[in-house]
């Protein structure tokens, strides 16, 4: 039953739109019907569009005035139409009426969709765990496990619970949680959180942490509270609707008083009426939204551009945003007088091409570019947590990491060797090291590499006065380097999703707007909680794109600057057609005052109003900044 209702008031939903918009084009029709007088009716055909868009126009101002006392832009416009009506005329208050429920119809059109991260977030945790009681294995509901069971996991199985490794060794997928790009070894001793991804091995862990006190639980309602607190942008028409009302009656009042004429006073509420003020934000908002769309953005948010353009610092996620997310051979390096840097690389690329480590498969990928065939490999074996082992050519290989490797294996680095491998792991390389009948020979050097973009788009931000910030799960080593290489000042490393949630925070309360970029789950909170989110859409994760204002749908980073300087612009075009509305609406006035206008020319008056408005707001779909000057890629 509950399904169904939920599929009803959506449909519900979809329904009200369309219904709107055959309102709109009903009523268009009557008032031109009207104007021109091109069929004959027994009644006036604009009584069509007072029906269909005037009438939800008063209720609602009704019901806003009786159940709090809520004065909005729809306040006055119900007093045009009623006084029009009043006094006969008809084509006045249907065109009012109809200007009105344009303005609200494109304002619907941009206010946020409804999203569903949170659930696709709590889809997360595990609904099983697998708990061994007197030695025999027990599948229980995830939510029943207490602290200090022991549970064994599986690979490819989702941690349950946030734990301590007990027994065994593996390599685990943190991405949800720190959004590292690489997987991570664990061992005895070791701790796990919920969400994260078991690759390889199996391994028992003991519960320390569960039910509402696991990762994933307080990730959901890191998301919920800085969803909560996300404050909203009122109307403009309706912020200043209290005034309005006060000045339209005050001056229709001392008009009828003072020259007797009630025309005139129905014309100054007519003309007072907010219809190009209530146009000024909508059509520039959906103008600037078709333009970024034409740039790659999908704007899920009605009024993110706003928020977009007060925005003083942008904080990055590093892997996935500013770096492709996965790893690449960087350096292939020999040790050994007996075999060169090709040697072994072939010896790495065969003894890997049947692992599914991230980084053995890199390593297959980048051989595969230069050699057509692989050697094969016998007597292949994968240890989780150490390296794999196989036979090459007769060589007994391993392929693992210096700690594992160097417990078996005769490990003898030189000193001019070693600085280089530490120069290589302090710019946040992964090295993986190569053994040959269990004596050292080579090397080979792993790294996320940076978009090419990535620099050009960081400096053209600076253009725009605006700040870039790294906020990362990496290591500080890997942040570091690439915070250098890119020119970024701020580097926050090692980050949990509250620290960057926190981090934010502070920013906000310091006066700072903040944009968030992020492709990872453990981006979601702080997506939520920034001024704007904007979300990878490729390569991101659907709570990721779920919880953002903004989706990067190709992930071309590169048009960044564009889509802050087309939220600054946007700006003006909508402070320019509010200052047009407004003196429009003061010059109406006053020929409405000295009997100059009657309703019906001051209702065209307004549509003419309203066309300026909207021919500004268009020019917008076209607009693009030329920036001062042209900033180079960066060169390696």
């Amino acid at each position: 039953m509950r399904r169904l209702a939920k599929k009803a008031e959506k449909i519900m939903q979809i329904g009200g739109i369309k219904k709107d918009i055959i309102f709109l084009i009903v009523s268009a029709v009557s008032l031109i019907i009207s104007i021109f007088n091109l069929i004959p009716l027994p009644f006036d055909a604009a009584w069509i569009a007072i029906i269909l868009c005037g009438v939800p126009i008063v209720m609602e101002a009704i019901i806003g005035l009786i159940t709090a006392f809520d004065i909005k832009a729809d306040v006055l416009v119900s007093l045009a139409l009623i006084a029009s009506v009043c006094i006969g005329e008809i084509f006045a208050a249907g065109e009012v009426a109809f200007i009105m429920q344009l303005g609200t119809l494109l304002e619907d059109l941009t206010v946020e969709k409804a999203r569903a991260g949170i659930e696709k977030l709590v889809h997360l945790t595990p609904q099983n765990a697998r708990i061994i009681e007197d030695g025999k294995e027990k599948i229980i509901p995830a939510e029943n496990v207490k602290i200090g069971d022991v549970i064994r996991v599986i690979p490819g199985e989702t941690i349950p619970v946030d734990g301590i490794i007990l027994s065994g060794q593996t390599s685990i997928n943190q991405a949800v949680m720190t959004g590292e790009s690489l997987p991570v070894d664990k061992t005895v001793g070791d701790n796990v959180s919920s969400g994260t991804v078991n690759q390889f091995g199996v391994f028992e862990m003991k519960a320390l942490k569960v039910g509402e006190d696991s990762s994933v639980q307080r990730m959901i309602r890191l998301v919920q509270s800085a969803d909560a607190g996300k404050a909203k942008i009122v109307r403009v028409a309706d912020k200043w609707a209290t005034w309005i009302v006060v000045i339209a009656l005050t001056a229709a009042s001392l008009t009828w008083i003072i020259t007797g004429e009630i025309i005139r006073a129905v014309t100054i509420l007519v003309v007072f009426c907010p219809c190009a003020l209530v146009l000024a934000t909508p059509t520039a908002i959906m103008a600037a939204i078709g333009n970024a769309t034409k740039h790659g953005f999908l704007v899920r948010e009605g009024d993110a551009l706003e928020r977009l353009a007060n925005v003083s610092k942008i904080t990055f996620d590093k892997t996935g945003t500013l770096t492709y997310g996965a790893p690449k051979v960087m350096a292939v390096e020999s040790l050994s007088d007996k075999y060169k840097e090709n040697d072994i690389f072939t010896f790495a690329a065969s003894a890997e091409q049947f692992s599914e480590h991230p980084l053995g498969k890199a390593i297959v990928n980048r051989y595969k570019e230069t050699e057509e065939l692989i050697p094969l490999a016998e007597n292949f074996e994968i240890i989780p947590g150490e390296g794999v082992f196989a036979t090459v050519n007769g060589e007994k290989i391993k392929a693992g990491n210096l700690k594992t490797l160097s417990k078996k294996e005769e490990l003898q680095i030189s000193k001019e060797a070693k600085e280089k491998i530490e120069k290589y792991i302090n710019n946040g390389s992964t090295v993986i090291y190569i053994t040959v009948n269990d004596v050292l020979a080579g090397y080979i050097v792993l790294s996320d590499t940076i978009r090419q973009e990535s620099y050009q788009m960081i400096n053209l931000l600076r253009e725009t006065n605006i700040q870039p910030v790294l906020l990362t799960g990496d290591n500080k080593h890997a942040a570091e380097a690439i915070a250098e290489q890119l020119n970024i000042k701020e580097v926050y490393a090692d980050c949990m999703p509250e620290d960057k949630l926190n981090y934010i925070d502070a920013y906000q309360k310091n006066g700072n707007a903040v944009c968030m970029i992020g492709d990872g789950i453990n981006d979601a909170p702080a997506l939520k909680k920034a001024d704007v989110g904007i979300a990878m859409g490729r390569i991101g994760s659907d709570i990721a794109v779920d919880a953002a204002d903004i989706a990067l749908i190709d992930d071309e980073i590169k048009e960044l600057p564009h889509l802050m300087s087309l939220s600054k612009k946007m700006m003006t075009t909508i402070k320019l057609n509010l200052t047009f509305s407004m003196g429009l609406n003061f010059i109406a006035i006053f020929l409405a005052i000295t009997g100059l206008l009657n309703p019906v020319v001051g209702a065209l008056v307004h549509n003419a109003g309203s066309v300026v408005v909207i021919i500004n707001s268009a020019l917008l779909l076209k607009w693009k900044k030329r920036h001062a000057k042209n900033i180079k890629e960066k060169k390696d």
